[in-house]
């Protein structure tokens, strides 16, 4: 039975999605062991970690002096490098409970747009982190083995991968991508937006947890069939007072419109870039949304309308890029011919 466990244990390997806004962790045997934010939280004094993931997130704008709350990915890349590491190997050991006698080996899925410098920020992370061994492949190729699609066949693919820190726009065909664009702006850039919106619309400040919030329930891409309402609290900018007003989704739209308009235009860019015959058969089989922001209400309407294709949002959005990762770990024949590195 001891045995068998240690086998178990043995050269366990993972794939990561290592998000601006959130890091998943995929093994063959489990599927996904870990979900978390992207932020680790610091003591200033003395540089040791008081939390990571969810736990630091809950820090965000709650900070006394002592304590730094640090997202140490930007833009789909590493911002902080020692500060990556650590979270890495905080992720690794949590989705790896108990012994390993080999060092996992893990595949991470990057941005398409990723300098050679930003690569090495990566596998170096990752290899200080306690892996053994680092392969990247490009979100969306990852984002389009996740949904399904058929890449490896002289078709082509378009998908659009929106995450936390970047837009990836990428038409696929014959496992590897034609054409990629990588915009930076993304789920982020939304809530920036908001947090600016309240500033000088209502003289107010709102915490960038507040702003993500309220993008989810109110923000839209689209008209709704139905106006939403919902209380926003946040800091009188006058006079320092606690403050709360009632806002609508035409509200939020309007605040959001410059980062959704800015995705609109990368996926154009992308079509106008693309060869036509991949162009037809993008507009038989439609184009993917995956990533945090397709959840954005209305967002396939306003692409559908901008676009004249049919926008299809894959089933589980979120984790539709590390179940592609993911796969590329279980069927390395298949699918060993899609990294980068």
């Amino acid at each position: 039975m001891i045995f068998k466990r240690l086998l178990g244990l043995l050269g366990k390997d993972l794939a990561m999605d290592l998000g601006t806004a959130n890091t998943l962790l995929y093994t063959p045997k489990d599927g996904i062991v870990l979900n978390e934010p992207s932020v680790v939280a610091m003591d200033a004094y003395k540089g040791n970690i008081i939390a990571v993931g969810r736990e630091a997130k809950d820090f965000l704008g709650r900070t006394p002096e002592r304590i730094n709350a640090i997202r140490p990915m930007k833009d789909g890349v590493i911002a902080d490098f020692e500060v990556t590491k650590e979270m890495i190997s905080f992720f690794i050991k949590k989705a790896i409970k108990g012994l390993s006698l080999v060092k996992p080996r893990i595949v991470i899925c990057v941005p398409t747009g990723i300098t050679q410098v930003e690569k090495r920020a990566v596998i170096e992370s990752a290899l200080q982190a306690g892996v053994r061994e680092v392969k990247l492949v490009e979100e969306p190729m990852a984002a389009a083995i996740g949904a399904g699609l058929p890449i490896e066949e002289p078709i082509g693919n378009m998908v659009v991968d929106i995450g936390g820190g970047t837009t990836e726009v990428a038409v696929i065909s014959l496992s590897a991508v034609a054409y990629a664009e990588s915009a930076r702006v993304a789920g982020d850039e939304m809530n920036e937006a908001v947090q600016r919106y309240f500033q000088d619309k209502f003289q107010m400040l709102i915490g960038e947890n507040q702003a993500e919030r309220v993008k989810m329930t109110l923000g839209s891409a689209h008209p709704l069939p139905e106006t939403l309402h919902g209380e926003v609290s946040g800091k009188n900018m006058v006079d320092g007072t606690p403050r709360r007003i009632e806002v609508t989704d035409a509200q939020i739209r309007e605040a959001i419109h410059e980062p959704v308009a800015a995705i609109v235009m990368a996926v154009k860019r992308a079509l106008e870039k693309t060869p036509p015959e991949l162009v037809g058969d993008i507009a038989t089989n439609g184009l993917l949304l995956a990533g945090g922001g397709a959840l954005l209400k209305g967002l396939d309407v306003l692409l559908s309308r901008e676009t004249n294709l049919s926008v299809i949002v894959d089933d589980d959005p979120l984790t539709t890029v590390v179940r592609g990762t993911g796969r590329t770990l279980d069927d390395i024949k298949t699918y060993g011919k899609v990294y980068i590195n």
